[in-house]
């Protein structure tokens, strides 16, 4: 039988960690560090293929070792703000499930790990590996691994300075390793080893400010050492062997300052010249790599190119020129960021082959650029994962079940959307437009029909957004949906997009007459500072697949429509009706008179309720599918349930019907989560106290005006969920056996499936089955803020509504991901 649930999409992006958070090994995967994960990406399939799960903080760091064949790598090494690095090893390199990899930690570090690196001492892969790490304990450990044991053969110590990067190599023409350190106290160290042990045997001074990369490069019979720097600069080393030879006449001669050092087990003198320095970059240099080996007519061919990333926004790479042999930026290529609200580059990594860049920015979006076939120099931007870049607090589908949105403590809010092309059957999933970049934290949305919605944020202010008609255009092209079925009557008076004004806070809408032609730069027309900064930086894109970073930045976002003012505190969580005509909100609040839900018309956005029960902040509040009842939970440990009475002029009137006090509450501590049966029968809560509880009947013919109280009781035995529950959902679409559908999330990040059916008058324990319990890898890794199914059955992008035996899931957690869930229901 097929798996009854599958990962469908994951959303995420590399950790702000610094340089060395991103790794592309030869085999075309993507290692990079995202929350407590390691996220291995396929660039050629354009989604992640699996999230390697043991770090208990931050992963700082990751590298592939590089194996001596050049083959594909079988060993990843990461490292973390858990104190520990762990080495991953797969025994079949053909496929990359979790199941198949092993794990051996490396503990011993006392503070976070922050640089690593690893070589195998022969060309046979299994034999000996020999590991060096760097962590802000001032110490740099060296490891080495025989077989499945890992141990700690010798620890550096550097005082009380930090090294903020490591490379081991071995001396041209022998297997004697050589560590190179770059830190805090602007010199490259180099430690050589000799009888076991590594001693220092060479200091390169040069740099004028911390050293953040330092990597090594064998080309023929020379060692070659890259360092950068936060002096803007960048130092290419050479290491030769010296030969011995009579000595020099004094000649006047100018000539490089060589340092020459003797190795005794081998009995050879080295030097180290500086070979280059490269002057581009106008601000801190975090990255510097080589191009990768190639192999040509049997020997191995090191290029001599190398990728710079910087905090100036740019990504730089340099080759020297072919004549003179100097290293110029002009034989290079400079890409990056125009514009956006970024701050420029922590990583670059050139791809196996070359052709291909990726580079790691400030706020953990990654970018690639593809080499042009026709042009070589120049390089265009490719579809990249991306994701949010901090814990991501809400996400729902859009009602027709075509795409999702969510919103993150990242303070943006972001539209996801199936990519479908022509000629393949594959759907991937990519991040289409960012609607919203906010300068608060945001909290929660609300979808409002099909391309509007309403987002809270730690403000006062609820604010609603609109789709432009650019949005709706690239959406169609993206999906594949044709304009008719998305347009409805009113398209011709949307505006094109949105821009923020230089001062401004909120989008502001931008019509078509708006975006004026750029006057010719005439010598009058520069002197007028409005004519410096244009007041309109949206451009209008026709897009085919999905846009790259730079443009997100600045060219999706949606026009704010309204804002809603009402609440006393931060908003915290907003609900719209099924048919789009009411919007609740509530903020938080530690007394009575700030925990009111606001009730607010989605057509003249006006005020038309304050439900005032609770006494501390509502955390939840849902609308039944048939929008006769309103339920919120609160942090004061009850729930309360609205139901409407016949509308007036202005709107649909809600009253209290029934709620939990003292004596009747089941659940002992805050109630993080609600939803509703799709027959508007039942509800469900769940709470910090690990009990999920179903809650009955909500019949309207049962309930008579006085006795509402005593009708809606338990329904369900209570259901220990093992763990605080933070999230729950019930699907629309029920088992083939009619029984409704669970989705529980834990604080812990775990996902539970169960199945649910009221099959006597009183609450038995066997209502309630364990379908599935999602697998720790696909699972959150911290905890789930919220789950949502998708309305309808069958998989967005796919066209199989109709007898559909798959639902979908999407579920957002603190650990920065968005995920997406296929669940066959005929499997449950």
């Amino acid at each position: 039988m097929a798996a009854p649930v599958s990962l469908c999409h994951i959303s995420c992006c590399a950790n702000r960690a610094g340089g060395g958070a991103v790794a592309w090994g030869r085999g075309g995967l993507l290692a990079f560090g995202s929350c407590h994960d390691v996220i291995l990406y396929d660039p050629a399939v354009r989604r992640a293929v699996a999230a390697l799960r043991g770090h208990a903080g931050r992963v700082n760091c990751v590298r592939w070792v590089r194996r001596r064949d050049r083959a594909s790598e079988t060993e990843l090494i990461s490292g973390g703000s858990d104190k520990q690095l762990i080495l991953w090893e797969w025994k079949d390199t053909v496929t990359w499930n979790n199941q198949l990899v092993e794990s051996i930690p490396l503990k011993g570090h006392t503070e976070a790990v922050f640089a690593v690196d690893a070589v195998y001492q022969s060309d046979e892969p299994d034999l000996k590996l020999l590991i060096a790490s760097a962590a802000s304990d001032s110490t740099v450990r060296i490891w080495s691994r025989h077989g499945s044991e890992a141990k700690c053969i010798e620890i550096l110590h550097f005082g009380n300075g930090f090294v903020m990067d490591v490379c081991l190599s071995f001396l041209p023409g022998s297997d004697v390793p050589v560590l190179a350190c770059g830190g805090d106290d602007c010199k490259i160290i180099l430690f050589i080893q000799q009888n076991g042990q590594f001693q220092k045997t060479l200091i390169l001074p040069g740099h004028e400010d911390w050293i953040r990369g330092v990597e090594w490069a064998v080309c023929g019979e020379d060692l070659f050492l890259a360092s950068c720097a936060q002096d803007c600069l960048i130092r290419i080393w050479k290491v030769y062997t010296k030969l011995k030879q009579l000595p020099e006449t004094e000649d006047d001669s100018i000539k490089l300052k060589e340092n020459v050092f003797t190795v005794k087990d081998a009995d050879t003198s080295y030097a180290v010249s500086l070979e280059s320095v490269l002057a581009g970059h106008e601000n801190w240099v975090y990255a510097v790599h080589w191009q990768p080996s190639f192999s040509k007519d049997g020997s191995m061919q090191q290029p001599m190119r190398i990728l710079s990333a910087s905090m100036d926004k740019t990504v730089i790479i340099w080759e020297p020129d072919k004549e003179s042999g100097v290293w110029l930026e002009q034989a290079s290529v400079r890409v990056g960021e125009v514009g956006g609200n970024t701050l420029g580059f922590f990583d670059c990594q050139f791809s196996p082959d070359g052709s291909m860049i990726i580079a790691h920015a400030f706020h953990g979006a990654l970018h690639l650029w593809k080499q042009t076939t026709v042009n070589k120099k120049e390089w265009t931007p490719e579809v990249v994962i991306s994701g949010h870049f901090n814990s991501v607090e809400d996400v729902k589908w859009d009602p027709e079940g075509e795409f999702i949105i969510s919103v993150g403590s990242d303070q943006t809010t972001r539209l996801f959307a199936p990519w479908k092309r022509k000629e393949q059957t594959e759907v991937t999933w990519h991040e289409i437009a960012r609607p919203q970049v906010h300068g608060y934290d945001l909290r929660c949305l609300a979808m409002i029909g099909r391309f509007e919605f309403v987002s809270g944020a730690d403000e006062k202010v609820l604010r609603v957004f609109r789709a432009p008609k650019n949005f709706i255009e690239n959406f169609s092209n993206i999906t594949g949906i044709p304009m008719e079925k998305l347009c409805s009557h009113q398209s011709s008076d949307l505006p094109e997009g949105a821009t923020v004004p230089a001062l401004g806070l909120s989008n502001k809408a931008v019509f078509e007459g708006d975006m004026a032609v750029q006057p010719d730069e005439d010598e009058e027309s520069f002197n007028t500072i409005s004519n410096q900064y244009p007041e309109i930086y949206f451009q209008p894109l026709i897009l085919t697949e999905p846009p790259p970073e730079d443009h997100l930045l600045q060219n999706t976002l949606w026009p704010e429509i309204q804002k809603l003012y009402g609440h006393g505190y931060e908003i915290f969580c907003v609900a719209c009706n099924n048919s789009n005509t009411v919007v609740a909100s509530a903020c938080k609040a530690s007394k009575k008179e700030h925990a009111a839900i606001i009730l607010w018309s989605t057509t003249s956005w006006k005020k038309l309720q304050s439900l005032s029960f609770h006494n501390l902040t509502v955390t939840q509040l849902a609308f039944s599918p048939d929008d006769s009842f309103l339920l919120a939970v609160s942090r004061d440990r009850n729930w309360s349930l609205w139901r409407k009475q016949d509308s007036s002029e202005s709107g649909p009137v809600f009253t209290c019907c029934a709620y939990t006090d003292k004596n009747t509450a089941v659940h002992s501590r805050i109630i993080w989560s609600c939803d509703w049966t799709p027959d508007s029968k039942y509800f469900i809560t769940g709470s910090r106290d690990k009990k999920v509880i179903i809650w009955g009947q909500c019949d309207l013919s049962v309930i008579t005006e006085g006795n509402e109280l005593d009708s809606i009781k338990p329904c369900s035995t209570v259901l220990d969920a093992g763990d605080s529950v933070t999230a729950v959902g019930i699907s629309r679409v029920l088992t083939p056996d009619g029984r409704y559908i669970v989705a529980v999330g834990l604080e812990s990040g775990k996902i539970i499936l169960y199945t649910w059916k009221q099959s006597g008058k009183e609450p038995a324990l066997a209502d309630w089955t364990t379908s599935v319990e999602i697998d720790n890898s696909q699972s959150h890794a911290l905890a789930v803020k919220r789950l949502c199914w998708r309305h309808h059955a069958g998989r967005a992008g796919h066209n199989d509504e109709k007898s559909s035996k798959w639902l979908q899931l999407a579920s957002c957690g603190a650990d920065h991901c968005v995920k997406i869930f296929n669940v066959n229901r005929f499997a449950l």
